[in-house]
């Protein structure tokens, strides 16, 4: 069974520890820092859509790729409720494809730790720098390996009226990855008593951030920098999410097209 799979349907409920609305700020802060005000953003991993929904209300015009159907199924309701124009595509981050160029790619969530090899983070990398426009902005954040330490060898249990489940963790440092098992009970009818028991398997990897680094200006991308998330100062050991920024560098703008970038 594919990541999140069963655990589509009552992700927002077991996530409501995340606070969405600070997190979109602190985003919209660093973009609108590196340049991007406006425009087309393109979010990889979009899962339910909650990131997406607030980008959008914030102004921009919003493209969502995740390799779920169940989570993108969740996204399409936000859509219709909210009535925003977000295209969402049912594609694997590691060979997504795209219309045209965005001003920005966002990735939040730790998306990018589900990408287990360095082979395909930067076959990522090379596609996001393919995408973007001349010299638009890549922002995206990973768990860390003091992070996945942290959490070692543990298991997390939580019981809700609308269902339960079971964490079972484990981290390998010598491989960095990081794997947990999530065991959902989710009721058949909603207010029924009989629940259906789901197993789902999580498979993470920690990067180190100079390697991370390394394969965007390997992928022609320039490296900006990285902060501790939801800061403004840099990383260190203790850090357990850290917040990237790559440029897009190789491509050659227009007159036309390089005044507008300078306007915006």
């Amino acid at each position: 069974m594919s990541a999140y799979e069963s655990f589509a349907s009552v992700y927002d409920m077991f996530m409501d520890n995340i606070d969405y609305p600070s997190w979109s700020r602190y985003l919209i802060g660093l973009l609108k820092r590196h340049g991007v005000s406006g425009g087309l953003v393109c979010e990889l991993g979009c899962g339910t859509g909650s990131m997406t929904e607030l980008l959008a209300d914030a102004g921009y015009d919003m493209i969502g790729i995740d390799s779920s159907v169940e989570m993108l199924e969740q996204a399409q309701d936000k859509k219709y409720e909210s009535g925003h124009d977000i295209l969402y595509l049912n594609q694997d981050m590691r060979d997504f494809e795209l219309y045209g160029t965005v001003r920005a790619i966002v990735s939040v969530c730790d998306c990018m730790n589900y990408i287990l090899t360095e082979e395909d983070l930067l076959k990522v990398f090379r596609l996001v720098n393919n995408y973007l426009d001349p010299g638009g902005v890549f922002i995206f954040d990973m768990n860390t390996e003091a992070k996945y330490r942290g959490i070692g060898e543990s298991t997390i249990a939580e019981n809700r009226e609308n269902g339960s489940f079971i964490w079972e963790n484990s981290y390998d440092p010598e491989k960095r990855i990081n794997e947990y098992v999530l065991t959902l009970f989710i009721p058949e009818e909603e207010g029924e008593d009989l629940f259906r028991r789901y197993e789902e398997v999580h498979v993470q990897r920690a990067y180190p951030l100079e390697r991370v680094a390394e394969l965007i200006r390997e992928a022609g991308m320039i490296y900006e920098g990285a902060y501790e998330a939801f800061t403004d100062h840099a990383p260190d050991e203790k850090s357990e999410r850290i917040c990237i920024i790559a440029r897009e560098n190789g491509k050659r703008a227009d007159k036309n097209r390089e005044e507008k970038w300078q306007k915006s």
